[in-house]
Parts: structure tokens; C-alpha cells; sequence
């Protein structure tokens, strides 16, 4: 089944999470190649910061202030969306968080709330976007990680819920391209580490400062592939070295991918006590950065 997707320069494109790492990478890259953009996140600040910016330069995008984990704010988006700009090309789910702690302290609270973000976000995003999707063709793009594969201690809910998001899109993909035939491209992306916030808006349960291990892709590398995505069908993509490494071992050795997974413990945490705890996985903390701490 060939998709009829278009140059991004004739797209409207949806993208949640806009407003830091991955999704504002994106959003600045599919602004610069020409797509109409709508923009959701939950920071209404930062937000109208964000799309006022791309504006002042010439773009066009539009801001909805929406929590993906309610479903009634994702069709908001959808309808948002239609009536600004009357169709949707691309849907892109990318909001979503992490939780650092072992799963036998992390309070079952938390793990249901990052559920809610993570996979039900993604879930509303895909049944929402769909109808509209297969109206004319287009792209659907939802954000896994290597740890939908690849089991992370201390990221135990979050590599739980990144494994329910690659589930639910390869059974979905199955239902939509292959049995109903829609003229519809659902691609998984499948990133390891990447320098964003994330760390810093993590839930964190540890007694030090959360950090991903090195080595760390560009986030606008993983917004080249989902820009990629956007005009050429792809099942799913995994972006540096690390993730398709990662995922092999696990499939070939699997006891020994576990063994090796004991180093990420130390691997995950600074040397110095943590400094917002409770992340953003209640309220936004989104300011606006593409960018993490890095390694360091």
C-alpha cells in the first residue's frame, strides 16, 4: 500500500509535547520546511511563546493548550485544527515523561499518571487523528523509544509504557494498512538517549539528580526522521547507534543484555541531590528548551 503523502511544505501537521526537546525540534524543523503547524502542549506560557516565535518569523502555527491524557482536549486539538487550516496531514504523538525509581517504591499514583500521558495520550492522539487521516491519506506518528524494546531499571513504568505504545501502533498499523487498505502511514520512532529535559522533568524517586546515560543523539535528529516519516512510509525507525545495537542484544542474548543493564543504574544519576522531584508529571515545566544537560 503506497501512501499518498505529501511534500511538507503542502502539509498541516499536528504535534503534541511542542513546547521542549523532540516535539519543539519538529515543530522548528517542519516550520522551516514549509508546514502549517498546530501546536498542543500543556504550558499555555510557553506555548503561545513558542508559536508567537515561529509567527514573528513568517510561519504558520497555531496553539490549542491541551493535556493529551484527557481525551475531550485531544479532539479539541483535531477540531482546533480543522477549522484553522480544514485538514490534517501529519499527527505526531509526542508528548510524554518518565519516572526515575525502582517500580517497588514508585507509588502506583504516579505509574497510573504517566500511563495517561505516555500510552493513553498516544492512544487518544491515534483514534482521534485517524478519521481525519483517511479522509485524503497522511501520516501518523507515534514516539516509542529503544525502551520499547529494551527493558531500563530505574525507567521501569516508563520502558512498561513505551512497550504498550509499540504494541498498541504495530497492531494498529496492522488493522489500518493491511486490513482496511486506508491510504494511511503509521510509523513508530524508536530514539535511544536523546539530550532533551526530559531528565529534568522527570518524576524522581532517587536520591540524586536524574540524567540519561551517554551517548545521546540530537534531538533534531530524531525530528529529521519523524520529518522523514511524514513523506515517505516507514514502519518503524530507530534513531542512533545505540538503539539498534540495544535491541539486537536483547533479541540474541537476552541474559546477558539483563547482566548489562546493571550499569545503567549508576549511569542514570549525577553526583548531587535532586532538585525538582516531583518533574512535570502533574503540571507542565516546560520552558521552552530543545536541549538537556547532556551527559554531564
Amino acid at each position: 500500500m503506497s501512501s499518498p503523502l505529501k511534500p511538507l511544505n503542502r502539509q498541516v501537521m499536528v504535534i503534541t509535547g511542542a513546547t521542549s526537546g523532540i516535539g519543539l525540534a519538529t515543530a522548528h524543523e517542519a516550520a522551516k520546511q514549509g508546514a502549517k503547524l498546530v501546536l498542543a502542549a500543556r504550558g499555555a506560557d510557553v506555548l503561545d511563546a513558542v508559536v508567537q516565535g515561529l509567527v514573528d518569523q513568517g510561519f504558520d502555527a497555531f496553539a490549542v493548550v491541551a493535556d493529551v491524557a484527557e481525551r475531550s482536549d485531544v479532539e479539541r486539538i483535531a477540531r482546533i485544527a480543522i477549522e484553522r487550516f480544514g485538514r490534517i496531514d501529519t499527527w505526531v504523538n509526542n508528548a510524554g515523561g518518565t519516572i526515575y525509581g525502582r517500580l517497588d517504591e514508585v507509588s502506583e499514583e504516579d505509574s497510573r499518571r504517566l500511563f495517561d500521558i505516555n500510552f493513553w495520550g498516544m492512544v487518544h492522539g491515534s483514534l482521534v487523528a485517524l478519521p481525519y487521516l483517511k479522509r485524503q491519506g497522511g501520516a501518523l506518528i507515534n514516539l516509542g523509544s529503544e525502551a520499547s524494546e529494551v527493558a531500563i531499571p530505574m525507567q521501569g513504568m516508563y520502558s512498561a509504557s513505551k512497550h504498550a505504545v509499540k504494541g498498541f501502533t504495530d497492531a494498529l498499523r496492522i488493522e489500518i494498512e493491511q486490513v482496511d487498505q486506508a491510504p494511511v502511514s503509521i510509523t513508530l520512532i524508536e530514539p535511544t538517549a536523546v539530550d532533551t529535559p526530559l531528565p529534568q522533568h522527570a518524576r524522581n524517586y532517587m536520591d540524586r539528580e536524574p540524567r540519561l546515560p551517554s551517548p545521546q543523539v540530537d534531538p533534531h535528529q530524531v525530528a529529521g526522521a519523524i520529518l522523514h516519516a511524514a513523506v515517505v512510509p516507514m514502519r518503524t525507525v530507530r534513531v542512533g547507534l545505540a538503539a539498534g545495537l540495544d535491541i539486537m542484544l536483547v533479541r540474541l542474548a537476552p541474559g546477558v543484555a539483563d547482566s548489562l543493564s546493571v550499569l545503567q543504574v549508576p549511569r542514570q544519576q549525577r553526583d548531587c541531590p535532586p532538585r525538582e522531584p516531583g518533574g512535570s508529571l502533574y503540571a507542565s515545566r516546560a520552558n521552552g528548551r530543545i536541549y538537556g544537560l547532556g551527559g554531564n
